[in-house]
């Protein structure tokens, strides 16, 4: 069976780019900031063949955010607004392109490249399909996943179970850095609690303890659902092909 690498690209871009950018003084007080594009399409190719070297991958996907647009928006308003005034490398927007193009990036209209991965990842086919992230979110989709920080990194594989069972987790915890608060008062232990052991697991009876916890906070089963939409990283079964839009999660339908 072969190997196929599901790749982060934002992240990739994102290191390329922005370890190559270089500050000039021109003296009296002005500085600029340059890069040259194609160094950073050089050091793109060089990310990827070593991580396809680390991880023995016989090919690659990478995964790009649509950047212009988030579905999770039309959710919840606040999601990564928090992002929306930093810095971003002067040529990311430009290499995330060229990677579309030049390199067959997989890219959906409105989806994040967690997404992306998410659902090449659980959709049917003959190969060995590892999820190559630094997100340790990923952990919530089924399936083999790599958080590639450096050479020694491990492939683990996650059952639908526990895939299911890090997502209430990440319902519960949120995530201050995406824009999305989960339950208030809620941190590692007080969520492992509420869910219980991980093998005792069901999603029916799991979404029950989320709701209990969110009502606990004078919070709705609403504002909980939210909440998960926005944690949830979209697999194949959550993306209809034919009108290309995501199936928001529900827990009738896990």
């Amino acid at each position: 069976m072969t190997r196929t690498l599901l790749i982060d690209a934002d992240v990739v871009a994102y290191v390329a780019a922005s370890s190559l950018e270089v500050a000039t003084d021109w003296g009296d007080g002005y500085w600029t900031w340059h890069v040259d594009e194609f160094e950073v399409q050089a050091k793109v190719k060089a990310i990827i063949e070593a991580t396809m070297a680390d991880l023995e991958g016989d090919g690659y996907k990478l995964c790009v955010t649509d950047s212009l647009g988030n579905f999770r928006k039309s959710v919840l308003q606040t999601y990564k607004g928090n992002r929306s005034n930093i810095k971003k490398p002067l040529v990311l927007m430009k290499t995330k392109q060229w990677m579309i193009d030049e390199l067959g990036a997989y890219f959906r209209p409105g989806l994040e490249g967690d997404d992306c991965m998410g659902i090449l990842a659980t959709m049917k086919g003959s190969d060995e399909r590892v999820i190559v992230s630094i997100d340790k979110d990923m952990k919530t989709v089924p399936g083999k996943f790599c958080r590639y920080t450096d050479s020694k990194a491990k492939i683990v594989e996650y059952s639908e179970q526990e895939a299911d069972y890090w997502h209430l987790y990440q319902t519960l915890m949120g995530d201050t850095t995406d824009g999305y608060a989960g339950c208030p008062g809620i941190g590692p232990k007080k969520a492992e609690a509420i869910l219980g052991p991980i093998e005792d697991f069901s999603v029916a009876e799991g979404w029950e303890r989320v709701v209990k916890a969110f009502e606990k906070a004078k919070l709705t089963e609403t504002d909980a659902l939210t909440q998960a939409r926005v944690a949830r990283i979209l697999r194949a079964s959550d993306y209809d092909f034919k009108k290309k839009e995501p199936i928001l999660w529900s827990p009738t339908k896990a």
